[in-house]
This record gives structure tokens, sequence and C-alpha cells, in this order.
């Protein structure tokens, strides 16, 4: 008798905790569609939609398993109703060689948090060192258009001139950099780089109370087209040392887990709702644009998100369309961060697509493919 009630009751408990994970799941799917001005903290479960996704399959295949077919239909339900957010956050392509050699009339771009390359005064440690490496792995994507973000160029003799070097090392004749200056005549902000001419371009601010951050644009002249190319980098959590400590204790489950989150909570909350206000401003950039554009930036926010839905609104988004997996692109916290995007036009092409996985940035480098002509 005792053991058919704790069958029961165990049986009972799996349920429930089998619903509530499908809620939990099913609430985090809904973030993109909800501001974060006015839901924060409903888009702070972006960051477990892994995990959430995770447990709902464990649920479907531990019912399978036990035969137990109509129960699977609680998972399997939410699974179906969720296939938007499942669908940006996997790829599901097939693993392809990367050509090297281009097409005719294909546009190679690349994109870069290259994290101000590491070094910035002249030397020759272990930075400046990887500096050169970076710049070495530039210069062998062929790339005709650069979008780099976290980028660095001094007109200090004593720092590197990143400007020059790229330009004149690796082939680039134009490019487009805001030049934000911060003392001592040295610049940090995006950069456009292009070896076919740049007709036009523009800028714009985002406001504060976010970081001095800048919306890059510039109109490419390649040959019969003109493309419009978009790069930004958003508010980033703004995690320090001591954050990073923090996250650790909770990983660990060290010392008060509630003192050490509600400081990582502040942050994350900051930074959601000041990326809502820059995904605005950039679908609106976007949306009047008289050519086809191909945004490449760093998000600082996952796919399933508001951000991510709001900037590439009818875009495509080149990792979906050629990448296979996860694609994680920030190489910190967790393993299931993709973060930076190339996002095309529908009247481009995405002939292919790879990420560089070299640990020189915390960021991988994304490299694609696109022929004007449409899908």
């Amino acid at each position: 008798m005792k053991k058919n009630r704790l069958r029961l009751f165990t049986k009972k408990f799996v349920i429930w905790a089998n619903v509530m994970a499908v809620a939990l799941f099913l609430l985090s799917c809904l973030i993109p569609l909800l501001h974060p001005q006015q839901w924060w903290w409903v888009s702070l479960m972006g960051l477990a939609f892994p995990f959430l996704l995770f447990v709902v399959i464990c649920f479907l295949f531990g019912w399978l398993i036990l035969l137990k077919f109509r129960l699977t239909l609680i998972s399997l339900s939410a699974l179906i109703l969720g296939y938007k957010s499942i669908g940006v956050f996997i790829a599901f392509n097939a693993p392809s060689s990367f050509e090297v050699k281009k097409e005719a009339k294909t546009i190679r771009v690349v994109s870069w948090n290259v994290a101000r390359f590491i070094e910035l005064t002249r030397n020759n440690n272990r930075g400046s060192l990887t500096r050169k490496k970076m710049l070495a792995l530039l210069a062998e994507q062929k790339a005709d258009v650069l979008c780099l973000q976290e980028f660095y160029t001094s007109d200090n003799p004593a720092y590197y001139d990143n400007i020059t070097s790229i330009r004149k090392q690796l082939g680039y004749p134009y490019f487009y950099f805001s030049k934000d200056r911060d003392g001592d005549l040295n610049y940090y902000s995006s950069v456009i780089f292009s070896r076919y001419p740049i007709i036009d371009s523009g800028l714009i601010r985002f406001p504060r109370p976010s970081q001095p951050e800048v919306l890059l644009q510039a109109d490419i002249q390649a040959g019969g087209s003109v493309i419009r190319v978009v790069t930004t980098h958003l508010q980033s959590q703004r995690f320090d040392k001591q954050d990073y400590r923090r996250i650790e204790k909770i990983r660990d489950r060290e010392d008060s887990l509630f003192y050490q989150f509600i400081p990582i909570v502040g942050k994350l909350k900051r930074g959601v709702v000041i990326r809502s206000v820059q995904a605005d401003i950039i679908a609106s950039l976007v949306a009047d644009s008289p050519y086809p554009v191909v945004l490449a930036a760093d998000l600082n926010d996952v796919p399933n998100s508001y951000t991510y839905f709001t900037v590439r609104g009818s875009l495509q988004d080149a990792f979906l369309q050629k990448g296979y997996g996860l694609g994680r692109t920030f190489r910190g916290l967790s393993p299931t961060l993709r973060i930076d995007y190339i996002f095309a036009d529908p009247r481009l092409r995405v002939r292919q697509f790879k990420r560089v996985k070299k640990d020189y940035s915390d960021h991988y480098m994304l490299v694609t493919d696109l022929l004007p002509g449409g899908r």
C-alpha cells in the first residue's frame, strides 16, 4: 500500500515538474514579443533557454523510455510551439568545408570583435605577438569587407596605428571610423574596411546612459551593385573581475547565493533594457535603407532575445543559412553564447559561412560569402 502511494506521489511530482519546465520554456519563447523596458525580468530568462530546452527534451525521452506516450505530449507540444526560438538557437545544416577561393561577384564579409587587438602599446610581449597573429588571420580570409568591433587605433607613435596597418599591410584602401577619442590620441570604436570604394557613410550615436557606442553605415560600390554595410557593438553587461568572481561563487555554491546574485541581476537588467532601445534604432535604420543591407555586429545578446529578433527583422542570419550546431561566438561564461552575427538582406544570397575558432580575442571571427541576386 505504501509503495503504491509512493509510486503515485512520485509520478505526480514528475508530471508537475514536467509541466513547470514546459511553462518556463514557453515563457522564454515569448521573450522576442515582450519589450524589455516593461518585461526585463522575462528577458533575463533568455539566458536559461538552452537549459530549459534540454530539460524539456529530457522529459520527452524519459516518457518515451517508460512508454508513457500520452505524457510525451506535454513536452512535444511545447517543442512544437517553441519552434521559432529553437530554430534560431540551432543551425540544422550539415557541416561543410569553407572554400577559400571566391566565386565571381561574391562579396566576402568578416565580422570580429577584436578586443582592441589585445595590445595597445608598441612592444614585443605576448600581447603584441597575439596582435600580429590577429592581423595575419584577417589577411588569410581574403575578405572584401571587414567589420571590426571594439577596434582600437592611435595617432601616438608609442601606440599601434591599426588603421594604417590594415590599410597598407592588408590592402584595404577604404575605411570608415568614427574616431572616438579617449585621451593620449587613442581612439576606440567600431570600424568598416573595404577593398571597394565607399561612396557614402554615416553614423548614429546611441543615446545615454549606454556606453559611448556608435552605429556605423557605409555604402559600398561593389561592381554594379551598391550595398549598405552596417556595424555596431551594443551595450555589454559591463562585468568586472568582481562580477566574474561572483559568478564563480554562484556556480560553486559558495557564500550567500542571494548576496552574490543581486549585483549580477542589476547589470543584466541594465544591459537588456539599453540594448532594446539600441535594437529599435537599428531596425529603423535598416528599414530606411534604399540598398541591400549587410549588418555585422556584436549584439551582446543571445538569439532568443528581443534584441536579436528586432535587429534581424526580415534579414537572413548567415549562420542559420550555412552554419551548423550552436555557433558559439563568445568564449567566456557559457558554451552556448552566440552573441555575434552577420545578417544579410534577402536580396543577397548566402553562399557559405564559417566561424574561425582561434583564441586570440574573447570572440570568434565570423566569415560569410554573399552574392547579389537573392536566395
